[in-house]
């Protein structure tokens, strides 16, 4: 079973809960980004949380150790289960927010690499690897790779082992659903679904990687 999790990136509050109300059935997690934070507050994750379902925050965190550790603690005191943080900044900096997440009972995810085309720029030439290494050696649940390009999917499973490997990229980037979900642990897709004329719908049709 491969994991369906959406990607909420609306502004508008409502319809952000009402896409998630819809879509819960047939999916694992929501995953939540400063565009509707920003726009709606930390106050949005009490909203979803009538889901049931696990709330990631995907503030991708990049800062100091210090100011990582602030981040982190406001993240689990809104009451999200999970971070996605940047490992570019260094283990010490990574390593910070595992630890706030692990001793609030909840999970920390580091990108090794980003789906879009200019993440072909940095994240090569081996730089994502050694993300892929840094978030085993910092303990990390897990990281984020593109589904965009499956290939690099594979090589860096090979690197993290049996830790889980969340994938965006699906749909509106072109990633394809059904050979990303046999490589990974959890398909992130956002403007497929909550764009959809009928996103619970839409969610529906993905959540065959699900069974």
């Amino acid at each position: 079973m491969t994991d369906l999790i959406l990607a909420l990136d609306v502004l508008d509050r409502h319809r952000a809960t009402r896409t998630a109300e819809e879509c819960a059935p047939f999916i694992d997690a929501v995953k939540v980004g400063y565009p509707l934070v920003l726009s709606a507050g930390l106050e949005i994750v009490r909203d979803l949380a009538g889901t049931g379902l696990p709330l990631i925050a995907d503030f991708k965190v990049a800062d100091i150790p210090n100011t990582n550790r602030l981040i982190c603690e406001q993240v689990f005191s809104a009451g999200f289960d999970a971070v996605i943080v940047h490992g570019f900044v260094g283990a010490d900096a990574a390593r910070t927010c595992v630890e706030v997440a692990h001793n609030r009972g909840g999970a920390c995810y580091v990108v090794a690499e980003m789906s879009h085309p200019g993440a072909t720029e940095f994240f090569h030439g081996g730089t994502a690897e050694r993300l892929a290494a840094l978030a085993v050696a910092c303990r990390a649940d897990g990281i984020i790779a593109p589904a965009t390009r499956p290939e690099r999917i594979a090589r860096l499973r090979e690197i993290v082992g049996s830790l889980a490997i969340y994938s965006p990229g699906v749909g509106a980037q072109g990633g394809d659903l059904d050979a990303v979900a046999r490589l990974v642990d959890g398909v992130i897709v956002g403007r497929s679904i909550y764009e959809a004329q009928d996103p619970a719908a839409e969610a529906a049709r993905m959540a065959r990687i699900r069974r």
